[in-house]
């Protein structure tokens, strides 16, 4: 497949270009003209890298690339060995962040209802980031706890009101502790995200909406992985998915 092809498909599944975002989304590193073999990951980190060369892939496909708003833009240190690394192997980066936490099929807010067996009923927030829904039937926020260790092999954080009864869920992928706010005000017993900040621990506590923080990589890791598996089934291509551990 030619690369500005992968360029058009992507864009149309996700119309990265219509969403705001603090990254660029899409092709962020090009390389070779012809695609037939995509590693994909979370974050396109140098151990990411070094899987794509050794398994002989022409372009890496993540949740996480470069160029964030605010970073220190200079080639140098990490960022100087990571684009190293693909330009010598012409190896293409493709990023989509926050298209891909929206996207309806893919995204990161409905694999992990997947995950979680839990029913999307709506969103709220700015470009509609938390999503609200049920669990498949009322439980405490301890048990919703056990059930994601259960279910992802790691153990989440929870801060508040264990015992409190979950009937209404919101929930943010990623580093999204900051829109806990928002999932109280939408009426939620409960608020999961991957990471936790120090304010929101008196939140939950002042609230008595419990909140879990189950990780920013393991929340992550099902869109990406779900995209993979798209991108081989519909395209052909060969699409390995490869979970480089990180406890965060």
């Amino acid at each position: 497949m030619k690369r500005e092809d992968l360029v058009a498909y992507f864009e149309a599944l996700f119309s990265a270009s219509l969403v705001k975002d603090y990254c660029p989304n899409g092709l962020q590193v090009e390389g070779a003209e012809h695609i037939r073999h995509i590693v994909c990951g979370v974050t396109a980190s140098q151990a990411l890298i070094d899987v794509a060369i050794a398994r002989g892939a022409d372009t890496i496909l993540v949740h996480h690339g470069y160029f964030w708003r605010g970073e220190d833009p200079r080639v140098v240190a990490t960022r100087r060995a990571r684009l190293k690394k693909l330009l010598m192997h012409d190896i293409n980066l493709f990023a989509y962040h926050l298209p891909l936490d929206l996207h309806p099929e893919f995204g990161n807010n409905t694999q992990w209802a997947r995950v979680m067996g839990w029913r999307i009923s709506g969103s709220c927030g700015e470009q509609s980031l938390v999503a609200l829904g049920a669990p498949e039937a009322p439980e405490t926020a301890e048990q919703v706890a056990r059930s994601i260790a259960a279910r992802t092999g790691r153990e989440p954080m929870i801060i508040g009101d264990a015992g409190r009864i979950v009937r209404r869920v919101a929930w943010c992928t990623g580093a999204a502790q900051s829109m806990f706010e928002l999932a109280i005000d939408a009426g939620a017993d409960l608020y999961v995200s991957g990471e936790i900040s120090e304010p929101t621990v008196h939140l939950a506590r002042e609230s008595g909406i419990p909140y879990i923080a189950a990780g920013h990589h393991v929340t992550e890791r099902y869109g990406i992985h779900a995209l993979g598996a798209h991108v081989a089934d519909k395209l052909g291509l060969c699409c390995d998915f490869v979970d480089i551990d990180n406890p965060v």
